[in-house]
């Protein structure tokens, strides 16, 4: 396994430990009447660093959900033509995806928005979702430049 993928899984996983322990103590701070203030925007800004960090180890893993019951059937040189073809489909998505991202946050980046109850700048996790969405563009073109048949 590689650094990179290792670093994000190490940061994803952590990101996921760190969404547990902080939704573990609303629920304990609300059981005992002393709640834990603003835990749901403190859960929204970890969730989207887990999940952007999955989206890479997938994308790198090239484990994403696919219904294979007819590429299959293909012969071996017609599915590496399928499997980039539904890489191009996913690049497409993933830079429409990016185009807006990128959209909004100029369009918003000197409104200096952030979270109400605790202050989460909402501009820096819209920073990390673009450089996301900017490696997982990267890694679909490179696979669709570079693909090997699956076994």
């Amino acid at each position: 396994m590689n650094r990179a993928k290792r670093l994000c899984i190490w940061i994803g996983g952590l990101a996921l430990l760190a969404a547990t322990a902080t939704d573990t103590l609303a629920v304990i701070g609300r059981a005992i009447g002393a709640p834990l203030p603003g835990s749901i925007e403190l859960m929204q800004a970890i969730v989207l660093v887990s999940g952007t960090f999955g989206l890479i180890i997938a994308t790198l893993d090239d484990s994403h959900a696919r219904v294979r019951l007819l590429v299959d059937r293909l012969s071996p040189a017609r599915r590496v033509l399928a499997d980039r073809f539904s890489d191009l489909l996913a690049l497409i998505f993933v830079l429409a995806l990016l185009a807006g991202s990128v959209w909004l946050s100029v369009e918003l980046w000197g409104g200096h928005e952030q979270s109400e109850v605790v202050g989460v700048p909402w501009a820096l996790l819209r920073l990390i979702a673009n450089a996301v969405l900017l490696a997982v563009a990267g890694i679909l073109a490179w696979r669709i430049i570079r693909r090997e048949p699956r076994g």
